[in-house]
């Protein structure tokens, strides 16, 4: 087996390390020295644009006539690149990265796998907490979220982010949303204690089971849909 090269790090002020990795002709992203993700696992990140896009395709009767989306978590970018080749034009995806690093990454490294998806006239990188990002919004301003932010609740990429699974953020996000729209999560296992809180928020949830890649034998991750009750 060919050996990991490394190509890039950074160090987040709290302390938490990324870095990126090449071997035999794939990016793998660690954090602290966990391999976080990789360009040869993406089925799931895409499905996540599958499910929250699902009303917003394009030439799709209930298309919206400029869909507006919030990804949070740039990542490896494919989630990103599902999401535009969904919903067409013209459609706005904004996308919530908070570590600098990585968008930089995606212009660079990634873009063999990509393509240039951060130059593309509908996409809107804001650098920045998701948490903080949401919070300034006004009621209505999406008609889908896409998060991959954490593992699960309980198993968080940084201690901060346990404030995105309160009731009163869940509160807002419900209010982010389209009365039509939805927020698609992304979650490595099933959360079911997560499930039943978004539940007793407000909302409708669908659950998904997902593959690493589209041959696994079996699905490890757990993809949630959850829509506003009427």
């Amino acid at each position: 087996m060919k050996p990991y090269l490394k190509i890039a790090e950074s160090t987040m002020p709290d302390g938490t390390h990324y870095s990126l990795h090449k071997q035999d002709g794939k990016i793998y992203l660690k954090y602290n020295g966990c391999e976080l993700m990789s360009t040869s696992m993406t089925f799931s990140e895409q499905q996540l644009a599958d499910i929250g896009c699902q009303l917003l395709l394009e030439g799709s009767p209930s298309r919206p006539k400029h869909p507006r989306i919030l990804i949070g978590g740039l990542g490896l970018g494919f989630t990103l690149k599902r999401a535009l080749e969904l919903v067409g034009s013209p459609a706005t995806v904004d996308v919530a990265e908070l570590m600098p690093p990585l968008i930089e990454w995606n212009r660079t490294h990634l873009v063999e796998f990509n393509g240039p998806l951060l130059e593309d006239p509908r996409t809107v990188i804001i650098q920045g907490d998701l948490f903080d990002i949401v919070s300034k919004k006004q009621p209505g301003s999406y008609d889908a979220l896409l998060i991959d932010i954490d593992n699960t609740p309980d198993d968080l990429i940084t201690a901060g982010n346990a404030r995105m699974y309160s009731p009163g953020f869940l509160e807002k996000l419900r209010q982010v949303i389209t009365p039509k729209g939805c927020i698609a999560y992304w979650l490595s296992e099933p959360a079911p204690k997560f499930k039943k809180l978004l539940i007793k928020s407000g909302f409708a949830v669908e659950e998904f089971a997902s593959k690493s890649y589209e041959q696994a034998k079996r699905s490890r991750h757990c993809l949630l849909l959850a829509r506003r009750k009427s």
